[in-house]
């Protein structure tokens, strides 16, 4: 069972012997928002969406996977279609107004729940491209994705009282299902697997529950033919749970659509 990702204190003798009383305290518990636990999910999640550990390679990525989506681009795979790519421009344009994405804004607000590309064709992908040669874009992708996906499943993660592995097997669903109120949003994920199990902040086991919603995405995942490959799950996340690699320890290796991985 996971603990809080809290320190405690906690009185003992003093080795002095002089009969006083010191407070000594536990070191806080690794979560995934430690940096280098948050290296890995940032690895393993690149291998699925890039075929690829190297995720700082994917600031300048950009296409049309062909799922209904719009352009999917960067680190995180924002989608023209989403939402999520029209407020990381529109961050980078508040920070840096008349940068090369900026002109596009007007067309990304139009193509918001479509997989049109209207008004950003031909140039949006050469030009996005070019933006990710630009730090300030590249701090942008960091903080929107720590926004929207990283600190939520790591906030809603400590919540239920899941370790760092739990905490990665959140953010990874939220990457792809989102956290809408669609039926294979993330919490509606979450909402099947408390159906069927209750997670260690309420008593449960930690594996059972971690499996319960691993179960419940691959049930998600299903429902869309684009993601109707469930290996990253089936021989990546599921193999560290069963594994009892809660804390997410390297040395790590997994395979994802057909691809094998290593992190020493």
């Amino acid at each position: 069972m996971a603990v809080p990702a809290t320190a405690f204190a906690a009185n003992s003798p003093s080795d002095a012997g002089d009969g006083r009383s010191t407070t000594a305290v536990a070191p806080a518990a690794v979560g995934l928002d430690d940096p280098a636990k948050k290296e890995i999910a940032m690895k393993i999640v690149s291998s699925a969406e890039n075929s690829s550990l190297d995720w700082k390679a994917q600031y300048k990525y950009i296409e049309d996977i062909g799922d209904g989506r719009g352009y999917t681009a960067g680190i995180i795979g924002f989608c023209s279609g989403t939402g999520d790519m029209l407020d990381l421009v529109e961050l980078y344009t508040q920070r840096k107004p008349g940068n090369v994405l900026a002109k596009y804004l007007p067309a990304l607000r139009n193509v918001d729940g479509s997989d049109s590309h209207a008004g950003l064709d031909p140039n949006f992908t050469k030009d996005w491209k070019k933006a990710a040669e630009d730090s300030a874009f590249k701090t942008a992708q960091n903080d929107e994705r720590d926004r929207v996906y990283f600190n939520p499943a790591v906030s809603r993660g400590k919540s239920d009282g899941v370790g760092v592995l739990g905490q990665f097997i959140y953010y990874d669903a939220i990457v792809m299902h989102g956290d809408g109120g669609d039926p294979t949003s993330f919490s509606s994920i979450r909402k099947r697997a408390l159906a069927k199990a209750k997670p260690p902040a309420q008593g449960g086991n930690e594996k059972t529950y971690l499996n319960a919603f691993l179960d419940a995405r691959v049930w998600a995942m299903k429902q869309e033919e684009a993601h109707e490959d469930t290996s990253r799950v089936d021989t990546a996340q599921r193999v560290f749970v069963q594994k009892n690699n809660l804390n997410l320890n390297t040395p790590l290796d997994w395979k994802v659509y057909g691809d094998s991985f290593h992190i020493d």
